[in-house]
Order: structure tokens, then sequence, then C-alpha cells
């Protein structure tokens, strides 16, 4: 099997945080595996909210200058995409939303790619998670044409940074790359 572009994205405010080590597992397990693996430290770059003015209706480009044009050129020429973000009351975190947000200008060229998210959360119940698993969906399934949603890997009842290490769900993280 050819090696695979596999881009992370870890999109919590904590570097080496929960949702952040998991997306470093997984990407280790990606790079084992062969693949060509990128994780992006979302906190690391500017990006701004999207204003909905619509000028990337017809341009494709967005008329912001920040770095979101890099992010999406990466987004496109990856083969498989990792949404990795905290559970803050029952949702992605704001900057994951945000970088959501952004992707409108080229949405439709981010098409056929295989997803996976990573959840970190302190909460203990993967069932409290579903809010969050459906606004990812909202836009790989219903925004993306031809997506496949390969896995949901939990990271719950890990509070305090770290703790994430001691459960089970970091070696899933690993292996889940590894698969990719």
């Amino acid at each position: 099997m050819p090696a695979k572009k596999v881009l992370i994205i870890s999109s919590g405010p904590r570097k080496n945080g929960n949702t952040d080590l998991l997306c470093s597992q997984f990407q280790k397990g990606a790079k084992e595996a062969g693949h060509k693996a990128e994780k992006i430290f979302l906190p690391n770059y500017k990006i701004n909210y999207c204003s909905g003015c619509g000028a990337c209706r017809e341009s494709h480009t967005c008329v912001q200058k920040d770095d979101m044009a890099k992010l999406l050129d990466k987004m496109v020429k990856a083969d498989v995409i990792v949404l990795g973000t905290p559970v803050y009351f029952y949702s992605m975190c704001a900057q994951l939303k945000t970088f959501i947000d952004r992707c409108v200008a080229r949405y439709t060229e981010i098409s056929g790619k295989d997803f996976y998210f990573i959840l970190a959360a302190a909460d203990t119940s993967k069932k409290n998670m579903t809010r969050t698993i459906e606004a990812l969906r909202g836009f790989t399934e219903d925004c993306l044409e031809n997506t496949r949603e390969k896995a949901i890997i939990y990271g719950v009842g890990a509070w305090e940074k770290g703790e994430v290490k001691d459960l089970p769900v970091f070696e899933k993280a690993y292996e889940a790359g590894k698969k990719c």
C-alpha cells in the first residue's frame, strides 16, 4: 500500500495537553506505518474568524491575510485528516470551530478523505460526546463529499494535563495511526 499523507489538526490550547498527546500518538503510529504524517498545533497559527463576507464564493480564496490559506492547502493535499479537540461544555473547542468555519473558501476541494476524530474530555461518558461528534460530522459528512469516517478516539476521563498517558486510549491512538 502506498504511503498516505496524513494531516493531524491538534486544536486544544495546551501544548502536550491530553488532546495534543493523543494526536502525537496517532502521528507516531502513522509514521511507523510508513505514512507521511504532519501534526499541526493549531494555537501556533493565526486564524481569524470567518467574517461571512462571501468574497470566497467566486474566487475560492479568502480575503483575510492569516495562516489559513497554507493550512487549507495541506488539507486539500492530505489523504487522511485527523481532527483533534478537547471537549468543552459538550462541544469542540473554539479553535477547531474557527478553523472549520474558515474552510469555506475551499471546502469543495476537501473531498474523498478519510477522517479520524480525537476527543479528550474530563467527562467519563462517551455518550456525552455525542454533540461534539455530530458537529464534526456536520462538517465532514454533510458539507464535504465522499468522506469516510474511519474512527473516533475517545480520550475520556482525563482532566489534568498528561493524564491521558495513563489510559488505554493512549495506545489506541497509536494503533489507529498505524492502521490509517
